[in-house]
C-alpha cells in the first residue's frame, strides 16, 4: 500500500525571519521549522520546500537552509529521503502531554536533550518484532485471549527466566516471575503488598531517582536515603538506618554510575538475612555494558531475600510497558492478586509476541546492536568533554545510557543549566536526586536517543555555557 504524503511548495513554508537580529539567519529557520513541528502543523512525512526553492522564496542564501536542515536532521526532526527530498520525521511529532522534564523552566524544549531516560526508539527492530506478531496472531490458541493469571503469559516467563538465567546470572523460574507494566507498576505493586505485610521503613540509595520516594510514601513506608559509596550501597549505614526493604541499582548506580563490589554484595545479603529484610534490585540498563564483563545480579546469589526487577523500557523501547519481577516464593501470590486486581494483566499479545522475540534470539541480535550504537555514542561524549570541558570529568562510564560529572567549586548547577538552556541546550543537574542534601552539585548526561553530531555540537554548547558563567 503506498504512503501519501504531503508536498509543500516554497511559498506554503511560514517561517518569520528578522533580519535586524544578532540571530543567525540559520538558527532563526532552525527555530521556526522546530516550533511548526512541535507544535503539530507540520505532520510526520510533510516534505519540505527544496533548498534551492525555500532559499529563494525567503531571500536567504541556499547555504543557509542547507546548515538549518543538516541541523535540524542531526537532531531527529528532519529525515533525508532517497531523491533528495527532506521529511519531517515521524519520531518528532510529539503528543501534546509531555514527561515531566527535571531542571527544566515553562518555555520551549531544548534544541538538544541531554534528558536522561531516552533510548534510541529510532532502532526498535520492527521487522524482527513483526515476524513475532504475525506469528502469535497466526498460531495462538482462543484460549490465549482469556483472562490471564495475575503472572502473566506462561510463555513469557519461561522465555525471559531463559534468559536471564543465562545472561544476568539469576535464578528465575516461570512459577516466580510476575509480568507488570514496566517498573512504574511493578515497584508500585510491590510496595503496596510489603506496606500490609508489615514492612514500614525503605532506605534508598542516596543520590537516586526520586519517583519511588514518592510512590513509597503513598504506600505508607517512611523513605531514608543511605549514601552511595565508590563500592555501592554503604552498608553500615544501612544497617544503622532501621530499614527493613532496600532499593538499589547493583550493576550500574543511578545517577553515580558505581558498580557494588562483591563484599558489599554479600554485606548487603548478610544484612537482608540478619533483618529478615528484603533487597529490591532494580536491574534497569545493565544489559548495556562497555569496558568490563557484565556484572551478574544479586537475585542469583539469595532468591528468598532478593526480588529483582527488569524492563524493555531501555532496551526496546519504553512505550512497550513491558516490566517483570522475580520474587521470593512468599510474595508470589500476593503479588500476582495485586496485579490482577489492578488492571487484569498486561496485554497478552504483547506478552507473546515479546516471549517469541525472546524466544527466536531477536532480544540478543538487537542488544548486540544497540550496545555497539551507545557506546560509540558514549566514546563521543567522552572524548568532547575533555577536548572542551576538561574539569567535568565523567564517572561511572562503563555501562548504561548516561554519565554524570561533577562539578568544579566555581561552577553551580544552577548557573550552567541556566546559561545552557539560554542557549538551547537541556542539560541537568544532581541536585533532584539528593535525599539529604549533601552540597556536592553535578551534571547528569543522558546520551541514548542523541546522535554523534548532536552530542558533539551539545557539548560545544555547553562549552560555552560554561565560559559565559566564568565570566
Amino acid at each position: 500500500m503506498s504512503r501519501s504524503r504531503t508536498n509543500l511548495g516554497p511559498g506554503e513554508l511560514l517561517v518569520e525571519l528578522d533580519r535586524g537580529s544578532t540571530v543567525p539567519l540559520h538558527q532563526q529557520l532552525e527555530s521556526g521549522i522546530r516550533e511548526r513541528i512541535r507544535q503539530g502543523l507540520l505532520r510526520a512525512g510533510t516534505a519540505l520546500p527544496a533548498t534551492r526553492a525555500l532559499a529563494a522564496d525567503l531571500g536567504l542564501s541556499r547555504g543557509v537552509v542547507v546548515e538549518a536542515y543538516q541541523q535540524l536532521v542531526a537532531e531527529g526532526y528532519l529525515v533525508s529521503r532517497a531523491g533528495g527530498y527532506t521529511q519531517v520525521a515521524s519520531a518528532a511529532v510529539r503528543p501534546s502531554v509531555q514527561p515531566r522534564l527535571r531542571n527544566v523552566a515553562a518555555g520551549l524544549p531544548p534544541r538538544i536533550d541531554f534528558r536522561y531516560s531516552r533510548p534510541d526508539v529510532t532502532q526498535f527492530p520492527r521487522t524482527a518484532w513483526l515476524r513475532s506478531v504475525r506469528k502469535v496472531l497466526n498460531e495462538s490458541p482462543h484460549e490465549a485471549l482469556a483472562y490471564l493469571e495475575g503472572q502473566g503469559a506462561l510463555e513469557l516467563r519461561e522465555a525471559l527466566a531463559d534468559y536471564l538465567n543465562r545472561v544476568r546470572g539469576t535464578a528465575a523460574q516461570a512459577g516466580n516471575m510476575l509480568i507488570c507494566n514496566g517498573f512504574a507498576q511493578g515497584s508500585r505493586l510491590l510496595l503496596q503488598v510489603l506496606a500490609a505485610a508489615g514492612y514500614r521503613r525503605l532506605a534508598v540509595e542516596d543520590p537516586s531517582d526520586d519517583e519511588l520516594r514518592v510512590v513509597a510514601t503513598t504506600a505508607g513506608l517512611e523513605t531514608i536515603g543511605v549514601p552511595v559509596l565508590e563500592g555501592g550501597l554503604d552498608v553500615e549505614a544501612l544497617d544503622r538506618s532501621g530499614a527493613d526493604v532496600v532499593l538499589v541499582t547493583a550493576a550500574h548506580q543511578f545517577p553515580t554510575g558505581a558498580v557494588t563490589s562483591a563484599r558489599t554484595r554479600a554485606a548487603l545479603i548478610d544484612w537482608a538475612t540478619r533483618r529478615d529484610a528484603l533487597i529490591v534490585e532494580d536491574d534497569y540498563d545493565a544489559e548495556y555494558r562497555y569496558d568490563r564483563e557484565p556484572v551478574g545480579a544479586m537475585q542469583g546469589l539469595a532468591p528468598e531475600r532478593v526480588a529483582y526487577a527488569g524492563t524493555a523500557s531501555k532496551t526496546l523501547a519504553p512505550g512497550l510497558r513491558l516490566g517483570w519481577l522475580i520474587l521470593p516464593e512468599r510474595l508470589v501470590d500476593p503479588m500476582a492478586e495485586a496485579k490482577f486486581a489492578d488492571d487484569r494483566g498486561s496485554s497478552v499479545f504483547d506478552q507473546l509476541t515479546f516471549a517469541d522475540f525472546v524466544a527466536r534470539g531477536e532480544f540478543d541480535r538487537h542488544l548486540r546492536r544497540m550496545r555497539l550504537r551507545y557506546r560509540l555514542l558514549r566514546d563521543t561524549l567522552v572524548r568532547c568533554l575533555a577536548e572542551k570541558v576538561p574539569d567535568l570529568r565523567p564517572v561511572g562510564v562503563s555501562a548504561g545510557l548516561h554519565v554524570l560529572t561533577w562539578l568544579p567549586p566555581d561552577l553551580s548547577e544552577q548557573d550552567v543549566t541556566q546559561a545552557a538552556r539560554d542557549r538551547g541546550l537541556g542539560v541537568y543537574g544532581l541536585q533532584p536526586y539528593w535525599v539529604h542534601n549533601t552540597g556536592a552539585e553535578g551534571l547528569v548526561f543522558g546520551y541514548g536517543s542523541l546522535t554523534e553530531h548532536a552530542v558533539a555540537k551539545g557539548i560545544d554548547l555547553l562549552a560555552d555555557a560554561v565560559a559565559a558563567v566564568r565570566k
